[in-house]
C-alpha cells in the first residue's frame, strides 16, 4: 500500500527480520524517546527490533519505506485483559422451616454468595512508533498507525491504546486529533537509581520469594479484577525474564522455611502485606541519556566515587546513565493493610539490591496516579514521569460484556496492572 506525499511514495509493510534489521536499528538510534529537549533518552534494542513485543501472545511490526530506505516503524500486540468487573452469584436463595425444642416453625434463609469476577476484553497496544527526524510531518506516522489498526481489527481486538508523555505534543496530536484516541488514564512512571551501596531493609519485614504457581494463585485471587490484568498471567510469571515474585509480611507471621502456600496464606493473611514481581528488561534492551552537559556528567561521577569510597555513609549516588544501562521493572505491585506502604518500601529495597547485584542502572515501576501504595515507592522526581498519558480507542461496534459497556468512558479505579512484556 502506498501514498504520495509531494511526489514521494510511502509504502507500509510487515517487518522482515532478514533484510530490515540493520536499517530499523539505524532509525532507532536517531530517534529519542519522548519529547525533544536538552536531555533525551535513546534505546538500544541489542539487535532485536521486536524485543519489546515478542513475549506477547500475538504481535506484529510494520515498517514504512521510501524507495530502499526505511523511514519509520511501529509495533503492536494483542492480549486479553480485565476491563471491568461484575458480581457473580453462586448458589440459590433457599427458604425452609424447621422445629426444635425452643422455637416452632422458624423460617431460615440461606442466601446465595456473591463475589466480584473480572470482565475481559481483547486489547491491542501500540508501542515503539518511530519516524526518522528527516521524514516527519509527511503523514508517515498516521499511515503506520492506520496499518496497525487494520491488523488489530482483523484479529478481533475491541480496543487499542497507546502510552505517551503528556508533554509529547506531536504524539498527543497524532493520536487524539488524527487517529480518534481519547485520553484515558494518567499513571506515574516512578524511577529510582541503583546506588553503589546496598539499601537496608527493615528487620520488621520478612520477604518471601513465591513460586510461579503460588504467585499466580495470589494474583488471580486478589488482583484479577484490577484494570489491565492479563488473563495469561501464568505466561508472564513463567517467562524467563521474570526474576521472581516477592511477598513482604510482618516478621514473625510467616517465614520462607514454613511457607504454607498462597491458598492457606490468603485464608488467614496478616493485617498488612504486599507483593511485587520483577522483570529483567536489562536482557532485552538498554537505554542511554544523551545531551547532558559536562558539568552534569562530572557531578554524577563525583557522587559515584564518594559512594564507593565511603559506603557506610550511604550517600545517594547517581549511576552512569550517560552510557547504555539496563534496568529492572517492578510489576504486579499490590497489597493490603494499614502498613501496606511500609511493606512496599521493603520490597523496593529488596528489588534495588537485586538490581545492584545484576548490574542495573535504575529500577522502575508504573502505577496508577490514585494508587495508595505509591507513597511507599522510593523514586527520584528528576528521573520519573509523574503523569504518563494512556489514550484509548474503541475498535469494535459490540462489547464483550454488556455489564461494562464502553470501557473508554469508564472512570479510573485506584489501581492498574502494568504488563511488563510491553514496558
Amino acid at each position: 500500500m502506498g501514498e504520495e506525499f509531494a511526489m514521494v511514495v510511502v509504502s507500509v509493510r510487515e517487518f522482515n527480520p532478514n533484510k530490515d534489521r540493520e536499517r530499523v536499528e539505524g532509525v532507532e538510534r536517531i530517534c529519542e524517546v519522548g519529547p525533544s529537549g536538552k536531555l533525551s533518552l535513546f534505546t538500544d534494542l541489542q539487535g532485536d527490533p521486536i524485543c519489546r513485543v515478542r513475549n506477547s501472545p500475538t504481535f506484529l511490526m510494520l515498517v514504512a519505506e521510501i524507495g530502499e530506505d526505511i523511514v519509520g516503524m511501529i509495533r503492536g500486540c494483542i492480549k486479553t485483559v480485565t476491563c471491568g468487573k461484575r458480581l457473580y452469584r453462586q448458589g440459590k436463595n433457599t427458604t425452609f422451616t424447621h422445629t426444635n425444642s425452643t422455637t416452632n416453625n422458624n423460617i431460615e434463609t440461606i442466601e446465595a454468595t456473591t463475589k466480584q469476577v473480572p470482565v475481559y476484553t481483547k486489547l491491542a497496544y501500540i508501542l515503539g512508533l518511530r519516524v526518522s527526524p528527516s521524514h516527519r510531518r509527511m503523514g508517515i506516522g498516521l499511515k503506520l498507525v492506520q496499518g496497525m489498526e487494520e491488523w488489530f481489527r482483523e484479529n478481533g481486538a475491541e480496543y487499542s491504546y497507546i502510552a505517551t508523555e503528556k508533554d509529547n505534543v506531536a504524539s498527543v496530536k497524532l493520536f487524539n486529533e488524527k487517529c480518534g484516541y481519547s485520553k484515558f488514564r494518567t499513571p506515574s512512571i516512578l524511577v529510582n537509581p541503583v546506588f553503589a551501596h546496598r539499601v537496608r531493609t527493615s528487620p520488621k519485614v520478612t520477604v518471601i520469594q513465591l513460586t510461579p504457581k503460588d504467585a499466580e494463585s495470589l494474583y488471580r485471587n486478589r488482583f484479577a479484577t484490577t484494570e489491565f490484568f492479563p488473563r495469561d498471567i501464568d505466561s508472564v510469571l513463567n517467562n524467563n525474564l521474570s526474576l521472581g515474585t516477592f511477598l513482604a509480611v510482618p516478621t514473625g507471621s510467616y517465614r520462607p522455611d514454613t511457607w504454607p502456600g498462597s491458598d492457606r496464606f490468603l485464608s488467614d493473611p496478616p493485617q498488612s502485606w504486599a507483593v511485587v514481581s520483577v522483570w529483567n528488561c536489562k536482557d532485552v534492551f538498554t537505554l542511554e541519556v544523551k545531551g547532558a552537559s559536562r558539568v552534569r556528567r562530572a557531578l554524577a561521577k563525583t557522587t559515584r566515587v564518594l559512594d564507593r569510597a565511603f559506603p557506610w555513609l550511604r550517600l545517594p549516588s547517581i549511576p552512569n546513565l550517560f552510557r547504555p544501562f539496563g534496568f529492572h521493572f517492578m510489576y504486579g505491585l499490590g497489597g493490603e493493610g494499614p502498613e501496606g506502604s511500609k511493606m512496599v518500601s521493603a520490597l523496593c529495597g529488596f528489588a534495588h539490591n537485586l538490581a545492584k547485584d545484576r548490574g542495573c542502572g535504575v529500577v522502575a515501576t508504573e502505577v496508577s496516579s490514585r494508587e495508595p501504595l505509591r507513597f511507599g515507592i522510593p523514586h527520584w522526581k528528576v528521573l520519573s514521569c509523574e503523569e504518563d498519558l494512556w489514550c484509548i480507542k474503541r475498535l469494535g461496534e459490540d462489547y464483550s460484556d454488556g455489564s461494562v459497556g464502553d470501557w473508554t468512558k469508564s472512570p479510573p479505579g485506584f489501581s492498574i496492572f502494568v504488563d511488563p512484556r510491553e514496558f
